[in-house]
């Protein structure tokens, strides 16, 4: 059974693309892709929900192992394109924050929301004050 082993193992290697596909240099990057396609999906939620000390980190992170995968010998392009989109995904994350927390966006947002609100309101407070009106003249008229 060993033999069987080593023989498929050594027809595999024989084959370039085969061993590659066969080795951590590919799937440990291809496991990797979930947090980068997390973080490009992020991008499309609402910004109060960032977390500036995570998205920081993992700033810090993806820096960090861009360079490895291409200090590693061999190379590990595919590492670095993975580590490449999630450092351009966190610091568009990070910039939607600055601009959330920092530079004014929250305050707009909320001021959004009011207006959307308010527009309902004064129309119901409108409904209410003619219900009032009617209701007074029908008690004044009944005594």
């Amino acid at each position: 059974m060993a033999s069987f082993f080593r023989s498929v193992n050594a027809k595999i290697r024989a084959h370039p693309v085969l061993s590659y596909v066969c080795s951590t240099h590919f799937w440990g990057p291809v496991s990797n892709f979930g947090i980068p396609v997390a973080a490009v999906l992020d991008t499309q939620k609402d910004a109060a929900f960032i977390s500036g000390k995570m998205t920081g980190a993992l700033v810090i992170y993806s820096a960090t192992f861009m360079r490895y995968a291409v200090a590693v010998q061999p190379a590990n392009y595919l590492l670095f394109a993975c580590h490449a989109i999630n450092e351009g995904a966190q610091l568009t994350q990070g910039w939607r924050y600055w601009t959330y927390w920092h530079r004014g966006g929250r305050e707009r947002q909320l001021a959004e929301q009011a207006a959307e609100l308010g527009g309902g309101v004064s129309a119901k407070a409108g409904e209410v004050l003619a219900d009032v009106k009617e209701g007074v003249r029908k008690a004044v008229k009944s005594s």
